[in-house]
């Protein structure tokens, strides 16, 4: 923290901003955040904060650049033997929880019946690509694969460039025949998210207001892409939701024209069977979107009462939705 503050305090952005842009170190997109603050050690106190998150590599470019630009007494001070490094980032050890192994059975029921007749649209498209669940391992794959997660620290690899495919499903005008009303505030949250996950070196592909049957084109299109030069993926959801019946991610989210695709559905797009080139490389889920209209008052547990989960190896270990 002593160094942090020293950067901030003598550090003027504007001198290696260029050379960080060169080198690969940040994007255009972060360099914009930088220079919209007004005041100087708030854009060091931007930049510090962004270098933090751009690995290893980040490190010798930068005081590479502090030295082009003449910072040397900043540089020598990181450098020096009371202090080598800023704050590097600490590799992730994903919490493993193995749970039952089983084949998905979807119950799909209409989540509004009377959306059938007016527009004259089939609510599950038959021609629709359906992803398949992942089929139980044998009992040595999965004593072999207990054993490699209990034995092992297992930490995700997080140095590609870039990272991976960013996702963003956007839905904000509604069809009249859906019932729901629009979500106007979305645009905010998509383009924060498009930004930050810019700034973490992920491709961003963003779709606005896709309807049931796109939203599931969308994830068999990307399920289709070959992931093996990323490490990571992510897929982030804005819009309406629903409660949907699940044996594992419960909810579901409405297209624009108003039926509604479960999240299990969602996240087995990207399984290991459906998507081999992510397998054992996480996938990350964020879905802003309710669960129903009726109101979770919640309950009372003693800590005595509750047990952890026993079991086999998770069909989805690397798939999280938030």
């Amino acid at each position: 923290q002593r160094y942090r503050r020293n950067l901030v305090t003598e550090l003027n952005p504007a001198d290696i901003c260029d050379g960080l842009l060169s080198k690969g170190i940040f994007t255009q997109d972060m360099i914009d955040e930088i220079q919209s603050k007004e005041i100087r050690r708030d854009q060091a106190r931007q930049l510090v904060t962004d270098l933090e998150m751009r690995g290893n590599q980040a490190f010798p470019a930068f005081l590479e650049c502090l030295r082009e630009t003449g910072h040397h007494d900043l540089a020598e001070l990181l450098q020096s033997g009371d202090g080598a490094h800023l704050p590097l980032p600490i590799p992730v050890e994903p919490s493993l929880i193995p749970l039952p192994v089983q084949n998905p059975k979807y119950i799909e029921k209409p989540d509004r019946p009377d959306l059938t007749s007016p527009v004259g649209l089939p609510l599950r498209p038959e021609s629709l690509p359906v992803p398949k669940p992942l089929s139980p391992p044998s009992e040595t794959q999965r004593m072999k694969q207990t054993r490699l997660r209990r034995d092992s620290i297992q930490c995700y690899k997080m140095d590609a460039s870039p990272c991976g495919i960013c996702l963003i499903i956007n839905n904000v005008d509604f069809e009249p025949a859906s019932e729901l009303k629009d979500r106007k505030g979305s645009n905010i949250d998509c383009e924060k998210m498009e930004k930050r996950f810019k700034a973490l070196n992920f491709e961003v592909i963003v779709k606005r207001n896709l309807k049931y049957k796109y939203i599931r084109h969308e994830m068999s299109s990307l399920a289709e892409r070959d992931h093996s030069a990323y490490d990571c993926c992510v897929v982030i959801i804005l819009s309406h939701g629903t409660e949907a019946n699940h044996n594992r991610f419960p909810g579901a989210v409405h297209g624009v024209d108003g039926p509604s695709v479960p999240v299990q559905i969602i996240t087995n797009y990207l399984n290991g069977q459906n998507c081999p080139s992510l397998q054992g490389k996480p996938k990350l889920f964020f879905i802003q979107a309710c669960g129903g209209g009726e109101k979770d008052t919640g309950f009372e547990v003693s800590p005595d009462e509750v047990e952890p989960s026993l079991g086999g190896i998770d069909d989805q270990t690397d798939a999280i939705p938030m």
